[in-house]
This record gives structure tokens, C-alpha cells and sequence, in this order.
């Protein structure tokens, strides 16, 4: 049997007994003939603008309420612009008008997403949800694309996204699963560094 993460493998065999020696770990990889490093200017009016990017399916692991009410912690921070592609029509019946900072996209192409990464200064890759396992023993899929962009990444705080990553200033930054305030704060310290060098 193959699992994404060790933490997943563990999991098939403690719930389920399966033989350790016959799972394998094969971790997911993004398409880097769609998402690279490039430089995508920023719409005008968000050119002076800390722009933070999240895309998703809305599934519940994910922790989309948690991402926001980051968002809408984040309101009052003039410098901070939100993109988030998913669609949460769909599922989460939120009201978008209510995040004058956010501009939402239900979906967009792989090349079109791209482009959004690419002019994205922080992209939030998770999972954020604290109260399902699996949102524990996985790595977004997300967080391959944004760092195969070079892109600087929030993950949740789980022992899946530690097996592959380690904090680093400026690039990778753990925050604990299911705190948006946690998750807000963070994201304000990461745009003061980014004002002051500005």
C-alpha cells in the first residue's frame, strides 16, 4: 500500500494493522511545467498592496472558516489584499461582499492560477482544520504548487507538514491548526517584516 505521508502510513497501520514493511511513502509533487517561479505584475491598484493568496476545493479538512475569519481579522489592515480562489458558493453559502479586502474566484484554469501565485507575496496552504484527523496527517497538495513558485507558505502545525518542512524566516511559517486568530496575527507580523523593507 502507498500513503502520502509517513503520518498517513502510520495511521493505516495502527487503525487498521496494516504490515509496516509493506507500505511505501510517496510524497505528491507539483506540475512544474504549469508552476514555476515567474514574475507577475500586480493589478494597479494593488500594486503597493501586500497581496496573500489561498485556493482550495472547500473541503471541510481544509478549514476554510478558519482561513476567513483571518480574513475578516485582517479587514482593518489597509496594506493587506486577499486572493481566494474556491468555490465557496457552492458549499459554504458565504456572503463575499462582507470582505472588502478579498477577491474571490470560484475557480480558475492551472495556467490561470498561476499567474494569481505568481503575484502573490504569501500564499496560505494549511490544512487548517483542528477537528478532523486526516486534516493532521496530510500535506496540502497546495503546498507543493506554492513552493515549487517560490513562494513563501503558512501550514498548519501537524506532524504530516513537518516531515518535509522546517520554519524558515521569509519562506515557511507554522501557525496552529483551527486558530484564526493565530492565523491573523501571523499573517500581520509576516506583512510588518515586509513593510519595513519596503
Amino acid at each position: 500500500y502507498i500513503s502520502d505521508t509517513k503520518a498517513h502510513k502510520d495511521y493505516f497501520v495502527e487503525e487498521f494493522g496494516a504490515d509496516p514493511q509493506k507500505g511505501a511513502v510517496l510524497y505528491l509533487k507539483a506540475d512544474d511545467t504549469i508552476y514555476y517561479p515567474m514574475q507577475i505584475e500586480k493589478p494597479v491598484e494593488w500594486k503597493d498592496k501586500f497581496v496573500v493568496l489561498y485556493f482550495g476545493s472547500v473541503l471541510p479538512l481544509q478549514g476554510i472558516p478558519v482561513v476567513l475569519e483571518a480574513i475578516r481579522q485582517c479587514a482593518a489592515d489597509d496594506r493587506i489584499r486577499f486572493v481566494f480562489v474556491g468555490p465557496l458558493e457552492k458549499s459554504l453559502h458565504v456572503d463575499t461582499n462582507q470582505y472588502a479586502n478579498t477577491a474571490f474566484y470560484s475557480w480558475l484554469s492551472q495556467e490561470e492560477l498561476a499567474k494569481k501565485i505568481a503575484m502573490a507575496d504569501l500564499c496560505l496552504a494549511g490544512h487548517f482544520n483542528s477537528e478532523i484527523s486526516k486534516a493532521k496527517r496530510t500535506i496540502a497538495g497546495k503546498t507543493y504548487i506554492y513552493r515549487a513558485m517560490g513562494k513563501p507558505v503558512i501550514l498548519g502545525d501537524n506532524a504530516a507538514n513537518r516531515e518535509l518542512f522546517e520554519e524558515e524566516k521569509n519562506q515557511i511559517y507554522f501557525v496552529e491548526m483551527g486558530n484564526a486568530t493565530a492565523l491573523a496575527k501571523l499573517i500581520k507580523h509576516i506583512v510588518d517584516d515586509w513593510s519595513n523593507v519596503q
